[in-house]
This record gives structure tokens, C-alpha cells and sequence, in this order.
């Protein structure tokens, strides 16, 4: 079987965390550097990844979560935020960074950044919110394989009360607000869908090829 299709069929979202099991530093770096390196449009990034550590915060967290145990037995939880504004200081910080990484001059690709607001800027705010929250998803997607392929598990979550999320972090004041949670870890052997048939629909049902 092809690596790839391994790694997916291994995955699942997890239900029950080993609380004994603590992913390594090396390992939850990779898991950073995966989100770092997600795609995004226009590669703005419009994100922050809040990982949760202390103890008490994700027991209150989890209150606000449906009581769902993951929140606070997995060895790592992290909170997708996207901003709620994008402001002209995030375009031009990009554009700065484009130049500085590819030692090319500002001046060449100021346009871009200039192009980027052009779009940018006229949204509403709902449909800014719309755009930026999918950026989350993206980023979703590529940590939820890197972690198969690391042998972690990972649950995403969209169980929780936003509003909450964004209190107790402090996150509005921060111009940010929580899209998702992810959880990761190792499953319990007790995790009684960790046997369960992956169930998805056929190649035939998802596809159709026009000629």
C-alpha cells in the first residue's frame, strides 16, 4: 500500500487519550513546523496557534467544550485563531518578509502587497472572517497527515463555545478569534474506535471526470 494511503488509514479521530504518553519535543517541533509551513492565500498566513499548556486553563477550556475529554488528556492541544482584521501593518510585514527571505528588492514587489489590499480591504467583515477562518482549515489538513505520519494521533474539534475560548484567552483584544481546537497525542488502548473500518464513500461516489 502506498505510504500516503497508510498514513490515512491509520489516522482517526481519537477519543480517548493515554494521559501517560507525552509527545516528544522533537516531534511536536515537527508538528509546528508543519502549521508554519501550510499553504494560505496569497501565503499571508492570516493565523495564531495557541498551545495550551497549563493545566488549569485547559480544565476550564474543557468545560467550554462539551466536557470532551481529549481537551485535557491529550499531551498537546492547540487553539486555531484567525485574525479578525487585516490591517495594512500585516501586508506590508509580509511584503518585508518576501524581500528579506528572497533578497529581493522591496521596490520589485511592492505591487504585490499593494494588489493583496486592493482584494483585501473592500471585504466586509463577515466575509473577511469567512476567508481568513478557512486558512485555518488548510492548516488543518496538512497537520492532521504530518501527525499520521508521525505515528501521533489528533483529534480536530469544533465542539467548543468560541465565544468562551475567546474570553478566558484573551483573544479579541489580541484582534484574534478561535476558528478550531486540535488535540494531539497517543491513543488509549481502551479507545474502543481505534478498531473501527474507516467508513467513506467509493472513488465512483466522489468523482466524475469530464472528458
Amino acid at each position: 500500500m502506498n505510504k500516503i494511503i497508510e498514513d490515512l488509514n491509520w489516522r482517526y479521530a481519537t477519543k480517548k487519550y493515554d494521559t501517560t504518553k507525552k509527545i516528544s519535543a522533537e516531534d511536536f517541533n515537527t508538528i509546528k513546523e508543519s502549521l508554519r509551513l501550510s499553504p494560505s492565500s496569497f501565503g499571508l498566513q492570516p493565523l495564531k496557534y495557541i498551545v495550551v499548556e497549563n493545566k488549569e486553563l485547559r480544565e476550564e477550556l474543557k468545560v467550554h467544550s462539551f466536557n470532551q475529554s481529549q481537551i485535557t488528556d491529550a499531551s498537546h492541544m492547540i487553539v486555531f485563531c484567525s485574525l479578525i482584521d487585516i490591517k495594512e501593518n500585516h501586508i506590508d510585514q509580509y511584503i518585508e518578509n518576501i524581500a528579506k527571505t528572497r533578497s529581493q528588492e522591496i521596490e520589485k514587489i511592492v505591487g504585490f502587497g499593494d494588489y493583496m489590499k486592493k482584494e483585501i480591504f473592500p471585504m466586509d467583515k463577515s466575509l473577511l472572517a469567512n476567508w481568513n477562518s478557512k486558512q485555518a482549515y488548510i492548516a488543518l489538513g496538512q497537520v492532521l497527515h504530518t501527525c499520521a505520519n508521525l505515528r501521533i494521533d489528533a483529534t480536530p474539534m469544533e465542539g467548543f463555545k468560541a465565544d468562551k475560548y475567546d474570553e478566558i484567552l484573551c483573544l479579541t483584544e489580541q484582534n484574534l478569534k478561535s476558528i478550531l481546537v486540535c488535540a494531539f497525542g497517543y491513543r488509549s488502548s481502551d479507545d474502543l474506535n481505534s478498531s473501527l473500518l474507516k467508513v467513506r464513500k467509493s472513488q465512483n461516489d466522489l468523482f466524475y471526470t469530464i472528458l
